[in-house]
């Protein structure tokens, strides 16, 4: 149970300095972590188009979240804190 609670500890930090970064990042990379920290946070693993939305950012959001389907909300956590200690060096 604490090595759960460490992880979401780790996860909510990465999320803060994610959030809180000036960085630019290619666009492919923030599919990435757009796809692992919905995967953390929403694993129901349907993914809804917004109403009115139906623009081709939508679409590559969609493919980001298809290319980690069936991974494990443990697994989108620990992936998402990895781009951020790689990604993020400020």
């Amino acid at each position: 149970m604490s090595s759960e609670k460490d992880l979401d500890t780790a996860f909510q930090e990465a999320y803060e300095k994610a959030s809180n970064t000036s960085q630019k990042f290619p666009p492919d990379i923030m599919l990435m972590f757009y796809a692992y920290y919905k995967q953390a946070t929403e694993s129901s693993g349907i993914y809804i188009t917004p109403p009115g939305r139906k623009d081709v950012r939508n679409a590559f959001k969609l493919n980001a979240l298809l290319q980690i389907k069936g991974i494990s909300v443990e697994e989108a956590k620990r992936k998402y804190i990895e781009m951020v200690n790689e990604y993020i060096t400020e």
